[in-house]
């Protein structure tokens, strides 16, 4: 996309934006259906799209730190990782909220989240409209996220009145979720941020059992394709499509994550793998074991939600 043309897009998707209207909107995670966060009839449309249970909140998308903190005033460990990480693929859970985050796109909590992504196009929309926007992922609730525009589009598209197409996503998988207060960080959801990175900054992060539910993303059957997903295979059985990790694997049902054994590149790859697998009508889709060390924490909680437990 040229300069012109960014421009003109971005123009539409802000007029958008301040009619109360619906945009997809690419990050360097996955593609968001995003909308003015302050506005809660604008807000409603999200859940309305996705069949979201509003008892999930949403994460507020800002340009940079500067924006978050006309939000909320950011803790001291906040702005430590804020300085950091964003742009990028992290969200921070911080006390607060107002008018800036609606109540509905808080889930009613006395908390917020807030996120600088990092894609080119995601900044020079928020940048223009001025205040921050909630931009959940583009897929209909408990779907796999979309990490392209044409998968957005399949998801939600008769939502939006806008579609902005920013390639494919460089990280594929939903931000890694930091809840900040108290004077503790704790891991709220892992993503696209290693907690290994995280941890050399702050220190070690404490767990978050009591207060998961502040973070989006922790239904226990969440990311899920039609087809039931069976994880840990050695090999997939009579009629499942077969994703591998490292493992050769041939035939019109298997789908390499990554033959080298990246996890970089399998987390680019999850969820249009998994959508891709899920296309053919399988009987099921039969997972190899992913390694549980960096990324591969993040991969491995998507895929047991998208098998329907959480553990």
């Amino acid at each position: 996309m040229n300069d012109a043309a960014l421009s003109d897009a971005v123009r539409g998707a802000v007029a958008a934006l301040e009619a109360g209207a619906l945009v997809i909107l690419p990050t360097e995670t996955v593609y968001g259906l995003a909308a003015d966060a302050a506005d809660a009839e604008a807000i409603a449309r999200i859940y309305e799209a996705k069949g979201r249970p509003r008892f999930n909140p949403l994460i507020a998308h800002v340009t940079d730190r500067a924006m978050a903190e006309r939000v909320a005033p950011l803790p001291p460990l906040a702005a430590t990782l804020a300085d950091a990480f964003w742009p990028g693929p992290l969200t921070l859970v911080v006390p607060g909220g107002g008018d800036a985050v609606c109540d509905l796109a808080r889930a009613g909590l006395d908390t917020v989240a807030l996120r600088a992504p990092a894609h080119p196009v995601a900044q020079a929309v928020i940048a223009a409209f001025g205040r921050p926007v909630c931009a959940p992922s583009a897929n209909r609730s408990g779907r796999p996220s979309p990490t392209n525009v044409a998968d957005a589009m399949e998801e939600t598209g008769r939502f939006a009145a806008v579609a902005l197409d920013g390639g494919p996503c460089a990280v594929g998988l939903e931000s890694t979720v930091i809840g900040v207060g108290g004077g503790a960080a704790r891991l709220l959801r892992p993503g696209g941020l290693e907690r290994s990175a995280i941890e050399a900054r702050i220190g070690p992060l404490a767990a978050a059992a009591d207060d998961a539910h502040r973070s989006p993303g922790r239904l226990a059957l969440h990311y899920a394709p039609d087809a039931p997903v069976r994880l840990e295979a050695d090999a997939p059985r009579g009629g499942e499509a077969w994703l591998t990790f490292g493992v050769r694997a041939q035939g019109p049902l298997a789908f390499n994550l990554s033959p080298g054994g990246d996890l970089r590149e399998a987390a680019a790859n999850l969820f249009t793998y998994l959508r891709a697998a899920d296309r053919l009508n399988p009987v099921a889709i039969a997972v190899s074991p992913i390694p549980d060390r960096g990324l591969g924490e993040a991969i491995n909680d998507r895929l047991r939600r998208a098998a329907g437990f959480v553990g």
